[in-house]
């Protein structure tokens, strides 16, 4: 039987889970992706909630709670009684086609049978025009000159695999037309079905043949190997190969794969300029000078001879802590005066469950100290550059919180953050890396910064455990908190319970915000030394295959 969610799932990872589930079963879940699949489950209660607010009237809810059978048992009952709206409708197994599944809204078509649509935690829209959506409250779908489609292919077939559920009970809707509300979505998304209808039959058949043993699959590196149980033994099953993958994943190994390039090996030793037929993104060259650099064991190789950073008189490296999408609570610099003094780490937080209009304050006395060491070491004449490490966050929500809090105390306006931002005393370091080194094992401040000798001090330090650490941190309270989760300056405060902080939690997230700044700043203080230059480089690498 398949699911939706197999439908975009590792194709070995299909068969592994179909073939032998039964040796998995006591490896715990990933932390990661545990805590994706409760932040999601409490953000479908929040859409529940809005949506019924909504339109009230003709609500049927299939509690979760229930057996499976008996689920079925409600949902096929409130179709056939044509409710207008069907909450976590549970399907009966299709054992003829093969397929099983549940969806969190089905929506009375006008045009006769049900509409699905998902509720995810991730966005489904950007701004710009050109998306057809519906309100809340009524289905009447039209085009939306204020958003443009996020493709998100999983979500397309998981609505077509729920309608051809439904075409199984005779109650598809005659529209063809299926529904996402994302992350932050006051609106539903509308796809069509029919469009996405040939894609999904060949992905379904594959994966039906693969569950059924009828299609042989083989291991390869995809992003999704990060958080699968399966990864240790397919791991070493292509390290004991030296499968290409391993330098170059997902669609690049494929178009190797098709080119009979197979090993890091052969890719390593590929002599012609051109690269493979239907290459599919990035420098050939590079994915090149990686297989090279695997097979050396060089942790990364200089692109040139010499190695060139942006350095100033008074140095601050920046990181910022957030709780998913909810708000920032920490803003962690270093400020290095480079005047003989030791580097100085100062952070600005907020231990307010986030969201919090208490961000605004500790938002408002970054901004004034940064800009304050700024102001300084221009009175005296001096450079200045803040620094960070993949710009992306620090700029999201820079910008979203001079929006979010923009005319309270000590916060700047949108525009003094762009003026900042966009000048060149903000620097990227992972941007300096990208033109400096091409990196073999990833260009993540985790995988570059020890090549410079630098360590973190707690060996589970990462974004995804920071998570975990922060809801314990502050007494999260999720389910409490939810209301919170669609708008977060409705309220002073999601939902904290005392009893449940963990003041050592908190310790351990300034440590690790900490040994952020630093490894930056390390980094840096690396890459102007003379150490830098015993890396080998790009051309040193390709002499070996001349």
């Amino acid at each position: 039987m398949i699911d939706a969610a197999t439908l975009t799932r590792c194709r070995h990872r299909v068969y592994l889970d179909t073939a032998y589930r039964s040796l998995i079963a006591d490896v715990p879940e990933d932390t990661g992706v545990q805590m994706r699949r409760e932040a999601a489950a409490v953000h479908r209660l929040v859409v529940k909630d809005v949506l019924m607010a909504a339109d009230p009237v003709g609500w049927v809810i299939v509690p979760s709670e229930l057996s499976h059978t008996e689920r079925v048992r409600r949902t096929t009952r409130a179709l056939e009684d044509g409710a207008r709206y069907v909450w976590n409708a549970t399907f009966a197994d299709d054992a003829e086609a093969g397929r099983r599944g549940r969806c969190d809204l089905l929506i009375a078509d006008p045009a006769g049978g049900y509409i699905p649509v998902l509720v995810v935690n991730h966005k489904v829209t950007d701004p710009g025009s050109g998306a057809v959506t519906s309100p809340f409250g009524r289905w009447e779908p039209g085009v939306d000159v204020a958003r443009k489609v996020r493709p998100q292919l999983r979500d397309q077939l998981g609505a077509v695999h729920v309608h051809r559920l439904l075409a199984s009970l005779g109650q598809d809707g005659r529209s063809a037309v299926g529904g996402a509300i994302g992350f932050g979505g006051d609106v539903i998304l509308v796809h069509d079905l029919l469009a996405v209808g040939p894609t999904y039959d060949a992905r379904f058949a594959d994966r039906l043949a693969i569950a059924r043993g009828e299609a042989v699959t083989a291991p390869v590196k995809v992003s999704e190997c990060r958080s699968c149980p399966w990864w240790s033994e397919c791991g070493e099953m292509l390290r004991r190969t030296r499968d290409v993958s391993l330098v170059a994943a997902g669609s690049r190994a494929d178009a190797l794969y098709a080119a009979g390039i197979r090993t890091i090996d052969e890719l390593a030793a590929w002599t012609s300029d051109a690269p493979p037929e239907e290459w599919p993104h990035g420098d050939f060259a590079e994915a090149v000078v990686v297989a090279q650099a695997w097979v050396a064991q060089a942790p990364l190789v200089r692109r040139t001879e010499t190695v060139a950073v942006q350095r100033a008189d008074v140095e601050v490296d920046v990181d910022m802590e957030s709780y998913q999408e909810h708000g920032a609570y920490m803003w962690g610099t270093l400020l290095d005066r480079r005047d003989g003094s030791a580097p100085r780490y100062r952070a600005f937080t907020t231990w307010e469950p986030v969201p919090t209009m208490d961000e605004a304050r500790s938002f408002a006395e970054f901004w004034t100290w940064l800009m304050g060491v700024r102001a300084e070491a221009h009175a005296s004449e001096r450079t200045f550059a803040a620094y960070c490490y993949s710009r992306a966050a620090e700029d999201k929500w820079l910008i979203g919180s001079a929006r979010r809090f923009a005319g309270m105390d000590g916060v700047p306006t949108e525009a003094q953050v762009r003026e900042f931002i966009d000048g060149p005393e903000w620097v990227d370091m992972y941007i300096a890396v990208s033109e400096n080194f091409v990196c073999p094992e990833g260009k993540g401040l985790k995988k570059v910064a020890p090549v410079a000798g630098f360590t973190w001090r707690d060996d589970e330090a990462g974004g995804e455990a920071s998570m975990a650490w922060y809801r314990a941190a502050v007494g999260y309270d999720d389910a409490a908190g939810a209301d919170l989760a669609s708008d977060p300056v409705a309220s002073d405060s999601a939902v904290s319970d005392p009893a449940t902080t963990d003041l050592s939690q908190r310790e351990r997230l300034l440590e690790y915000n900490e040994d952020d700044v630093r490894a930056t700043h390390a980094l840096r203080v690396w890459m102007a030394g003379e150490d830098v230059l015993r890396l080998p480089t790009a051309a040193d690498l390709a002499r070996a295959y001349r």
